[in-house]
């Protein structure tokens, strides 16, 4: 099991949307357009989906 530690929560989406939603992805992509690399992770403690921004690797 990976961690993803560092990274900043932009929003959480509750996991229960009805058939065929995917707010989470779709909240993602509008950020992505702006320039902002968010990406889309499942909380499972939480259930929810969480859009998140990781900040760069160092090295």
């Amino acid at each position: 099991m990976a961690a993803v530690t560092g990274a900043k929560v932009l929003e959480r989406f509750p996991a229960g949307s009805p058939r065929g939603s995917w707010p989470a992805e779709e909240y993602a992509a509008r950020r992505r357009a702006e320039g902002e690399p968010a990406t889309v992770v499942m909380d499972l403690e939480s259930d929810a989906f969480l859009v998140i921004v990781t900040p760069p690797e160092a090295g």
